[in-house]
């Protein structure tokens, strides 16, 4: 056989690499679906009523969808390879542009770890039976076995998120299924002016919670067909965390008061 042959048999790592849904999709919807939904969504309604949290939601997933369109234009414009945001914008704009936007995207994926961190541990110790153990040592060790089993194995790491995935679906479950703690009647606007948080206060709380596209992005290197599986899982993940997050205030305010 010549070597043109063997060139041709040869199995390209793209062939091996991952879909949209476990590459993109999965990853991005469990960032926006996170620790905000859990621990702070019901504080948002409870300040703005079922009205004005429909409203931060609405302009909050508008802004992430206007970055999905451009970063979907930017994936169908050219080859992505390894890199993830900072390639496209590098091979886009210039490497110094790359550059200038690219280091503040990694402090803020560092920063983005310590904020999910910090809710797991709160929402860990919160708990009764865990109320007595530290927060900060639930914080440390659940960073040592992220970090750990990302150092591991890439795939395990990926297959981990479906484990995930299904504790978020049945405690949406739960939720949807489950009845209200009290009689109450449903706010429109909230507390009083005088007792509520301003509104793009309670904006500027919440906006974290629907900016997890770039954990689908950032695998690019890893994607079997990137061009094509970018747009899509990205796309499909912020519809899917819009309409959640269209149901879940109406669920809110029909269960308690403000």
């Amino acid at each position: 056989m010549s070597k043109a042959r063997q060139a041709k048999t040869v199995v390209s790592p793209k062939e091996k690499g991952l879909s949209t849904f476990e590459g993109v999709f999965t990853p991005s919807i469990l960032t926006i679906l996170g620790v905000i939904m859990y621990l702070r969504f019901g504080w948002v309604v409870g300040n703005v009523g079922l009205i004005g949290t429909l409203i931060i939601v609405t302009l909050s997933t508008s802004i992430t969808f206007l970055t999905s369109l451009s970063i979907a234009s930017i994936a169908t414009d050219q080859r992505v390879r390894i890199g993830g945001a900072y390639y496209m914008i590098s091979r886009s704009l210039g490497i110094e542009s790359g550059g200038a936007i690219g280091i503040p995207l990694y402090f803020a994926q560092a920063l983005s770890v310590a904020l999910y961190t910090i809710g797991f541990a709160e929402s860990f110790v919160g708990v009764g039976i865990f109320s007595h153990i530290d927060q900060r040592l639930v914080g440390l060790v659940v960073t040592v076995i992220i970090g750990g089993l990302a150092l591991l194995s890439t795939k395990i790491a990926i297959r981990s998120q479906f484990f995930v995935m299904a504790a978020i679906i049945i405690s949406l479950l739960s939720l949807i299924l489950g009845e209200p703690l009290e009689n109450s009647e449903i706010e429109m606007w909230g507390a009083k002016p005088s007792q509520s948080e301003d509104f793009w206060v309670v904006f500027a709380v919440f906006f974290p919670a629907v900016t997890g596209i770039m954990a689908g992005v950032n695998l690019s290197g890893d994607l079997k067909k990137p061009t094509k599986s970018i747009p899509k899982g990205t796309f499909a993940a912020v519809g899917v965390g819009y309409l959640i997050y269209m149901l879940l205030p109406i669920l809110l305010a029909s269960r308690a008061d403000a």
